[in-house]
């Protein structure tokens, strides 16, 4: 469907442009790692690229560790992101 969107985005361009908004900010991080494995950690955005984008996960047992998801792992919901405060998703625009 050509021109459905009003800023002729693609899909990636658009979750990027919107996580850009949110760089250094808390992100509750829920990631499907395979065989009924979900990882769920609160997480800072820190950098995007223009495949991947790298966040910086928040323990208390061990020193903090980068972690890069694609964008494409948004797109199938392999990774969700939400607002920590809110728990709100980061792309309501997508599920629809």
């Amino acid at each position: 469907m050509r021109g459905s969107d009003p800023l002729n985005f693609n899909v990636t361009q658009r979750i990027r442009a919107d996580l850009n908004q949110c760089i250094g900010e808390k992100l509750r991080v829920r990631a499907n790692k395979g065989r009924k494995v979900v990882i769920e950690n609160t997480a800072v955005l820190e950098e995007t690229y223009p495949h991947v984008f790298v966040v910086r996960v928040l323990t208390k047992t061990s020193p903090s560790q980068r972690v890069s998801y694609s964008y494409a792992d948004v797109i199938t919901r392999t990774v969700e992101l939400m607002h920590c405060d809110t728990n709100e998703t980061l792309f309501p625009w997508l599920n629809s």
